[in-house]
């Protein structure tokens, strides 16, 4: 059984520490503490084989600013990156304070490490890996329950997805849109009463990157069962994530008002802002706020955001080459890869049209597919 579904009525929330420890097991077992002391039921970092994510051009790109941890995003990630030595270390602590411990799953590699040697509760598949349909597919067909954000893409997709996971009564999908911080205006928090009148064979829940609390306690009253947060010690710490990210403070007040948002749910009738108006502390209600987050939307709405488009564009995935290609090769799946790739190619969504195609350009391995080389 997967551990959201172990108290009904209860919202499973996740601490998502991600990327920022800042490259230090001191302080990533100083947040999984402090995460506990929260309310928090789990906590989240994200686990990438660099070479298997990312192309060697995009490792090699020049990454020089106040949030470089290095002078190429290759150094700047392998800083941020732990072992699996300190992944078991991490998740022995955990265990010693009794909080579950996980991670995303950035690419393939990585997603057989957490299950076959961190045995992990279960494993989140980010929005980056959303569309990346053979990981996908092959996530469908193991036993690990799984988390999939949906941030980036668009209804037709979501829906086959959906038909890849409908089998399964372990699997959750969590609305989200991916910016950092996502702007009100384009919370949408009414896809997720959407997703679960379409898709009711799964759980659905919420990973929130707005500022503030009040829209991530409001999609529990829309019906999301997990909630997951990005936590932060120092919102003023170096990194793209902590300004999105709860600090202790206001992780405990979201914590607190979902409980209390949980309980007004089992018994109450008030409309959902009464009720927000009634758990939540008056510095973190915003009832203009809160109107623009609840507006109406519909299957047209979930599509490629512009907020989203600069995340998109540093971090979603291509079709790349698994190997030297020549006119006249017939693509199967093992001449294709997908990973972050400098410059963009295909989208990993065509994976299932372009094998089988017949290439009419040499291309050389870990470079982009491109529609020209067909």
């Amino acid at each position: 059984m997967a551990l959201w579904n172990n108290e009904q009525g209860k919202t499973f929330i996740v601490a998502e520490i991600g990327q920022n420890h800042q490259g230090s097991l001191s302080i990533a077992k100083q947040m999984i503490k402090a995460a506990k002391q929260c309310g928090a039921d789990c906590v989240k970092f994200q686990r990438s084989n660099l070479t298997e994510k990312f192309t060697a051009d995009a490792l090699a790109r020049s990454y020089v600013g106040p949030n470089s941890w290095g002078s190429t995003y290759g150094e700047h990630k392998s800083w941020l990156e732990f072992s699996i030595v300190q992944y078991r270390e991490l998740q022995r602590f955990a265990s010693e304070i009794d909080i579950a411990f996980t991670a995303s799953a950035m690419d393939a590699v990585s997603f057989r490490e957490l299950e076959e040697q961190l045995s992990v509760p279960f494993i989140k598949i980010g929005s980056g890996d959303a569309d990346n349909v053979p990981l996908l597919r092959y996530a469908a067909n193991r036993t690990v329950p799984l988390i999939i954000s949906t941030g980036m893409q668009d209804w037709n997709h979501i829906c086959t997805m959906y038909s890849m996971f409908r089998h399964r009564n372990d699997v959750a999908l969590l609305h989200c849109v991916s910016s950092y911080p996502t702007p009100v205006e384009d919370t949408m928090l009414r896809m997720i009463p959407l997703l679960r009148s379409h898709f009711p064979a799964l759980t659905f829940g919420y990973s929130g990157h707005e500022l503030g609390i009040q829209l991530s306690v409001a999609s529990v009253g829309l019906g999301a069962q997990i909630i997951e947060r990005h936590f932060t010690l120092d919102k003023s710490w170096k990194g793209t994530d902590h300004q999105a990210s709860l600090n202790p403070a206001e992780f405990t007040r979201m914590v607190r008002c979902i409980r209390a948002l949980e309980a007004k749910l089992s018994g109450g009738t008030a409309s959902l802002i009464n009720q927000l108006r009634g758990v939540l502390d008056k510095e973190d209600f915003n009832e203009r706020e809160l109107m623009v987050a609840l507006k109406e939307v519909g299957v047209q709405d979930r599509k490629l955001l512009d907020c989203e488009q600069p995340c998109c564009d540093k971090l979603g995935k291509s079709l790349v080459y698994a190997n030297d290609v020549h006119p006249g090769t017939v693509l199967t799946e093992l001449d294709l890869g997908i990973k972050v790739s400098e410059p963009k190619g295909l989208s990993p969504r065509l994976y299932d049209s372009v094998v089988g195609k017949i290439v009419n350009h040499t291309a050389f391995k870990d470079k982009p597919v491109l529609q020209l080389h067909f």
